[in-house]
């Protein structure tokens, strides 16, 4: 039977076809009647098709070593520690093992479409967590093979999976005035950090990155400059995660928020029982909440209130969905979410803002009614007899 990646497919007429790639956008194809035969012709169609494009090979040594170089070279330097960890995982779980099943054969511009299409049709994982493997991808091959003239071409043959716009999972009003009343009842004053996210919509790292420092009681502001990570430790003699404080996601993600004026009063109240300036607020001290254990703690608090289990970033979904009942401006609500633009914020709450387009059209059915209903002046009731 055939495997995932080979490009092999039976066809409705009981024939075998197969394809091999000849350049980007371009195949060719192989017919026959059972599968031992077509992919037995596929492979002398590769051997022929190799030979003729000797120079889309990338000659210095075999592609498992050339990945592996890319990672223990100046990467770590040069991207945050949470990315190195993203681009360790997708590398060495996929890319290299893939390489070295190959036998470790030298980039190109078959292999790297043969590992597009593996990617491509890996029904182990999301379509979001494919597009993110093959980005790295790209990006290490892009780095490794920068000098070469064929780069472009094998960058080409990276076909990315389509995108599958998901409905954003957000609280109802009625949740989330069920979560608000047991955050308010419960002793446990962490889950206060819960409740500024839902009127703040800042990140789970975020909040857990937040400092009495980063808040302006005056000027009634918050800022937002660290967000915490739990990541992989790559120091083997150690434990294997360690909590990572650093920036957040993107320069657009150092932002100030103004404070609603009841979450001011709460944190008042909460500050006066704590002293240190310098201490994070969800633990009162110098270390700060690992974002794991808060999740958790919010998922108790979801069981304690009755309501359906969601992530924690069903919050900021909620946050950005009311803002928009509410007539915020998209572009007011981008700067706030902390969006590098605003073409983001519109594709993650096209259907929130799709939903407020059908209310104002409804508004004004209601005043064509209104209108209807009132007898109109005929031209002659306008006229005025002398």
């Amino acid at each position: 039977m055939p495997r995932r990646g080979e490009n092999i497919y039976k066809r409705k007429d009981g024939r075998w076809e197969g394809r091999v790639l000849k350049s980007p956008g371009r195949y060719q194809y192989v017919y026959a009647r059972t599968y031992k035969e077509v992919k037995e012709k596929k492979k002398l169609l590769q051997e022929g098709i190799t030979k003729e494009l000797p120079s889309n090979t990338h000659s210095r040594c075999d592609a498992a070593k050339e990945f592996t170089a890319w990672l223990h070279g100046d990467l770590t330097g040069r991207v945050k520690p949470s990315t190195y960890e993203s681009y360790y995982r997708c590398i060495v779980g996929y890319v290299i093992p893939f390489y070295q099943e190959k036998g470790n054969e030298q980039i190109s511009l078959q292999t790297t479409s043969d590992f597009s299409c593996r990617i491509n049709n890996h029904e182990g994982v999301s379509v979001s967590y494919r597009r993110k493997i093959l980005t790295i991808y790209k990006t290490a091959l892009r780095e490794i093979m920068k000098r070469n003239k064929e780069c472009d071409s094998i960058l080409n043959a990276i076909q990315m999976p389509r995108k599958i716009s998901a409905e954003v999972q957000a609280f109802s009003v009625k949740e989330q005035r069920m979560l608000e009343r047991t955050i308010i009842q419960s002793p446990d004053k962490r889950c206060l950090g819960i409740l500024l996210c839902f009127y703040t919509g800042i990140r789970l790292g975020e909040v857990c990155g937040l400092k009495w420092e980063d808040i302006d009681f005056e000027a009634g502001t918050m800022v937002v400059t660290r967000t915490v990570s739990r990541i992989k430790n790559f120091d083997e003699t150690k434990k294997k995660t360690v909590l990572y404080i650093g920036k957040p996601k993107s320069i657009h993600s150092v932002r100030k928020i103004p404070l609603p004026d009841f979450l001011l009063e709460l944190a008042r109240e909460l500050k006066m029982e704590r002293s240190d300036n310098n201490h994070f607020i969800l633990t009162n001290s110098e270390y700060p909440m690992d974002p794991r254990k808060y999740q958790k703690l919010f998922q108790k608090l979801l069981t304690h209130a009755s309501v359906k289990k969601r992530k924690f970033h069903a919050i900021r979904h909620t946050f950005a969905t009311r803002a928009l009942e509410l007539g915020i401006d998209i572009k007011t609500l981008s700067e706030i979410l902390g969006h590098s633009n605003v073409s983001i914020t519109l594709n993650i709450y096209a259907h929130s803002m799709y939903e407020q387009k059908k209310k104002a059209i409804g508004k004004l059915n209601a005043m064509y009614v209104m209108h209807t209903e009132t007898p109109l002046l005929t031209v002659k009731d306008s006229v005025t007899v002398a």
